[in-house]
């Protein structure tokens, strides 16, 4: 069965999508991606937060606002953070070589 993972970050528009887009052609996981700031591109929600059997941040602060936020229905889900700065432009050759490096204990 697909594991579905759930890229956060921010406003959801350099570092989760480009997680979202490079890891998406894969045949092992599904994968998302959604912003906590209420501005953000694809605002995190209860029911992205319910889909995803792990969770990706890409700060600390971005972990803290998901269990803070949406404690009832993260239950037991993993939330793991990527510890990836706000530093990037979506597809930025770093950020996908970043996500790449720091992904490769989840996917094989």
């Amino acid at each position: 069965t697909r594991q579905r993972f759930l890229f956060v970050c921010g406003k959801n528009r350099w570092r989760s999508p480009t997680a979202e887009h490079i890891f998406s052609g894969r045949k092992d996981v599904d994968v998302l991606s959604a912003g906590i700031a209420s501005e953000a591109d694809t605002p995190l929600d209860d029911e992205l937060v319910c889909w995803a059997d792990r969770i990706f941040v890409m700060e600390q602060r971005h972990r803290t606002a998901v269990r803070r936020q949406f404690r009832s229905s993260l239950g037991s889900t993993p939330i793991v953070c990527l510890g990836i700065p706000d530093s990037y432009r979506y597809m930025d050759p770093h950020l996908i070589d970043l996500l790449e490096r720091k992904m490769t204990r989840f996917i094989g």
